[in-house]
């Protein structure tokens, strides 16, 4: 018989390895080989980049709070009108990773390149017609959103920086979905942490005016994060250009309407469900105006909190996009399925222990960001209710991205369609105001829809239609 401490240390010594192996970002064969394997070292640098992503939300609103509910309210105006921009950008982001990682399973790595030049003209061009528009109207569209006249005072400046650099937030997301299609999580990753240790250092720096940088109040936290995610997307321009698993030519930098053509069909579909999902999210902001500037910003801290817990998840959920679409594009359906049901049970035991955390130590974490009585109630109490259903959330990303990753973003944009507006929206507005439960029976509606999708998710997955998809 073995040494059982012997077999211990060496089984724990593997794990560090692939652990390392995993954040190198070494070139793997993602089509064959051990699929425990390829979930884990895709998975743990696209949780550490989406641990990134809501590094940004989580500093901001830590920062922000200092200056009072009313910043943070426009901060949160903000961020609601944004979703639609980030709607556009996951959406494209789908089809990218979609078409990238289908090349890549086919072996085809210059019409992987090709995709993803496409994209980032698409991206662009998405940009620049949407930010010039959002800094333009900045005022009008806080006023639209029901903010009150402190708040939009308060917040235009801030909206209007980050329309103005929207073609960052578009461009972040896009090149990192073709580094992920190419299976290349760690360089993603590590472009997400460039542009969130700028923003770490630079938010109180502009924020507060320390040291020599002036004191740009609200408007500093959008020009640090501008300015991190405009540095994060100058290197992974650089990355591109290099000889690696994915690597852009100069000769490919060219219009080709027909890989468009395809990349907005995908995306129609991808953009839908997240526009859907998005349209949701402002109406449930809506609601919680008309309760007060305390109320939408308890939620708005609490809703940062729960972003910055559900990106690392959806970061896990990203493995199933990047592992369908190669193994679709090997012609290896049954292992895609496989892989997708294996991701599933990793991001559950995530979120089921991320469960415990946060329902156990609501307050304290709230306490992280703001002490302020009028806000701290709202923000225990609708982190706690939305953390009730973190465990379904966990098998819905899974699928969404599963679908998604196969071509087959239609299916994602119904389930929303139902889940969200069909159900959620008229359930929050019913618990909160006919039936009088305020605030309260918009988190519950929230932790209620998000659970329900999931269920569905999985009945629609388990019929097998989208091993049919052709990208």
């Amino acid at each position: 018989m073995g040494n059982p401490r012997t077999s211990e240390a060496g089984s724990s010594a593997g794990v560090w390895a692939s652990i390392k192996e995993s954040l190198r970002g070494s070139e793997q064969d993602f089509t064959d080989g051990s699929l425990n394997r390829a979930v884990g070292l895709l998975a743990v640098p696209m949780v550490l980049e989406m641990a990134g992503e809501s590094v940004f939300a989580v500093c901001d609103a830590f920062f922000v709070a200092r200056l009072g509910p009313e910043a943070l309210a426009g901060v949160g105006l903000t961020e609601s009108m944004l979703e639609i921009i980030y709607a556009l950008a996951i959406g494209l982001s789908m089809a990218t990773t979609a078409l990238v990682s289908r090349r890549i399973g086919e072996k085809n790595v210059r019409g992987a390149a090709r995709a993803a030049v496409q994209a980032i003209l698409v991206g662009v061009v998405t940009a620049v017609v949407f930010g010039v528009l959002g800094a333009i109207y900045a005022a009008d569209l806080l006023t639209l959103m029901g903010a009150s006249p402190e708040t939009v005072i308060a917040g235009t400046s801030y909206t209007r920086v980050m329309y103005a650099g929207m073609v960052t937030i578009l461009l972040l997301f896009l090149n990192n979905a073709i580094f992920r299609g190419a299976g290349d999580a760690a360089t993603a990753m590590r472009a997400l942490w460039i542009a969130n240790g700028i923003n770490v250092v630079l938010d109180p720096c502009l924020i507060f005016g320390l040291g020599p940088f002036p004191e740009l109040g609200l408007m500093g936290a959008a020009v640090a994060t501008t300015i991190g995610r405009g540095t994060g997307v100058v290197y992974q321009f650089w990355c591109l250009s290099q000889a690696g698993r994915l690597q852009v030519n100069a000769d490919e930098v060219v219009i080709d309407f027909g890989v468009i053509r395809n990349l907005l069909r995908l995306s129609a579909g991808g953009v839908g469900q997240m526009l859907i999902s998005t349209a949701s999210y402002i109406g449930l902001i809506r609601i919680l105006a008309m309760f007060g500037s305390a109320v939408l910003a308890g939620y708005v801290v609490a809703i940062r909190v729960v972003f910055f817990i559900i990106l690392p998840s959806w970061g896990l959920s990203n493995a199933a996009a990047t592992l369908v679409g190669q193994n679709l594009g090997a012609e290896k359906p049954e292992r895609a399925e496989r892989a997708v049901w294996l991701t599933g049970l990793w991001n559950m035991g995530f979120m089921a222990a991320v469960t415990f955390v946060v329902v156990t130590f609501a307050p304290e974490i709230i306490h992280i960001f703001t002490r302020d009585p009028a806000i701290v109630p709202i923000g225990i109490e609708s982190l706690r209710i939305i953390s009730y259903g973190y465990v379904f959330y966990a098998w819905g990303m899974v699928m969404m991205q599963a679908f998604n990753g196969a071509g087959d973003t239609v299916t994602p944009t119904w389930i929303n369609f139902f889940c969200f507006w069909l159900f959620q929206i008229p359930l929050a507005w019913v618990l909160s105001i006919p039936l009088a439960m305020g605030p309260t029976g918009v988190f519950i509606a929230i932790a209620a829809s998000y659970s329900l999708s999931a269920v569905v998710g999985v009945a629609a997955f388990r019929r097998g239609t989208w091993k049919q998809k052709r990208v």
